[in-house]
């Protein structure tokens, strides 16, 4: 017989999870704070269309993600697209993400250029991450790449992303994320990144379905006040509602928000949850008359620009209109954070026509900002380290968030992979005693 279990959050991780249960024949009860599931790949209506409020895409190593697809019978709605990339540098816009490029780049010497290159190829082809586990990431690339390189290339994409973290994360963390774009290529030229068609929803919505055809169900709107343990087990949560019985719990929420809902841990793992630290995003959606370039993925270097990059969303997913994300990074307790949607709206008017000097005010159809302030783990040296287990000392109780497939970055395809692992372990009567799901 199944066991009923709650599952905090519906995001892809929290959906994996379910789904992973109900397939297995347990009645996953999935609690949802927000008003539809998703997460950070939920969507919304930006005037009549259905997109996501966070910039989404899928690389052809997204093995868990595509895994999934099968299984739910909606593979045929995956498309995949060449895409190009640039770097805005010394006001102008420049062709990236290729040797020629590289070659090519105007404002890099070709020292500086084979170093950072070489650097690249390298991470591309690497497995291994565990000796970069511990070792600080600015240092690792500056001693790859050189000065001049790191000034260029490097320097304000971790600074308007990290800021004063910037001297202390994971070179593996950052490794991962070099190897995933490097190996969405098909060959050493040509780019290839994928959508599903009608976007996240179209995945989110078959999750959905899948969970409520094996018995599982998802209650929007219904946010958990705590979790209640007993003797040192999981017995339930509570509700507006009042409490419910469960015979586990496995939560996927945020990481900051654990001791909060789960108040009666062991002091010292409600100090393990409390020290994680997260960035902030603030990310502007902008719909145009007119494309601001060709590329998907725009970098930026500009004294004048407080953003890393950009990402010119149909310019992989066809859309009557162009759609950019803008993505403003900080830490969340930064006053920029604290500023109003206006003025960041304003900079996206203002950064975008700088960028292409041919789009004007009647080209800005609309602009929209989301914010989310658990945005993204911070990742320091020897991170996985510092967090408990997921399988808590107490009985019937996992706690996982994206920190937890680190050194990998966060995204869709690795939070179904950890969330139906995780599923799998968390039914295993001897999962506490294995320790965290790897």
């Amino acid at each position: 017989m199944g066991e009923r279990i709650a599952v905090l959050g519906a995001g892809p991780m929290g959906l994996a999870v379910a789904y992973q249960l109900a397939r297995d024949g347990h009645e996953p009860v999935v609690f949802e704070a927000d008003d539809r599931v998703g997460g950070m790949t939920a969507c919304f209506d930006f005037s009549g269309l259905a997109i996501e409020r966070y910039y989404h895409f899928h690389c052809t190593s997204d093995t868990a993600f595509l895994e999934v697809l099968d299984e739910l019978d909606i593979a045929h709605h995956m498309r995949w697209v060449e895409t190009k990339m640039g770097y805005w540098y010394q006001e102008r816009m420049q062709a990236w993400g290729n040797p020629v490029a590289l070659l090519r780049f105007r404002g890099l010497s070709m020292v500086a250029k084979f170093r950072y290159g070489l650097h690249a190829f390298l991470s591309t082809k690497r497995n291994d991450w565990q000796p970069l586990d511990k070792v600080e990431a600015t240092g690792w690339i500056r001693r790859w790449v050189g000065d001049e390189a790191w000034e260029v290339l490097w320097r304000r994409l971790f600074d308007y992303k990290f800021y004063h973290h910037t001297p202390n994360l994971s070179a593996a963390w950052i490794w991962s994320r070099i190897r995933r774009i490097g190996r969405s290529r098909y060959n050493l030229f040509r780019e290839k990144l994928g959508y599903l068609e009608g976007g996240s929803t179209t995945l989110l919505n078959a999750l959905h379905a899948d969970i409520e055809k094996n018995g599982g169900s998802i209650r929007l709107t219904s946010p958990v006040q705590r979790v209640i343990i007993e003797q040192g087990r999981v017995v339930g949560i509570e509700t507006r509602q009042g409490v419910e019985q469960f015979d586990k719990v496995i939560s996927t929420v945020p990481l900051p928000y654990i001791p909060r809902l789960m108040p009666d841990l062991p002091e010292s793992l409600l100090q393990q949850f409390q020290s994680v630290k997260n960035i902030a995003v603030v990310c502007v959606i902008a719909k145009l008359r007119q494309p601001v370039s060709r590329n998907f993925w725009l970098n930026v270097n500009d004294p004048e620009m407080d953003i890393p990059g950009l990402v010119e969303y149909s310019n992989l997913r066809p859309l009557e209109h162009s759609v950019v994300y803008v993505p403003f990074y900080m830490p969340g307790e930064h006053p920029k954070f604290a500023e109003s949607d206006q003025a960041f709206l304003d900079k996206v008017r203002r950064y975008l026509k700088k960028i292409n000097p041919a789009l004007t005010d009647e080209d800005f159809i609309e602009l929209r900002a989301s914010r989310y302030r658990h945005a993204q783990p911070i990742c320091e040296p020897g991170y996985l380290d510092r967090l408990p287990p997921a399988a808590l000392p107490v009985t019937g109780l996992w706690v996982a968030d994206t920190s937890y497939y680190y050194p990998e970055d966060r995204g869709i395809s690795e939070s179904i992979g950890f969330g139906r692992r995780m599923a799998r372990e968390a039914v295993n009567h001897d999962a506490v005693k294995q320790g965290v799901v790897q």
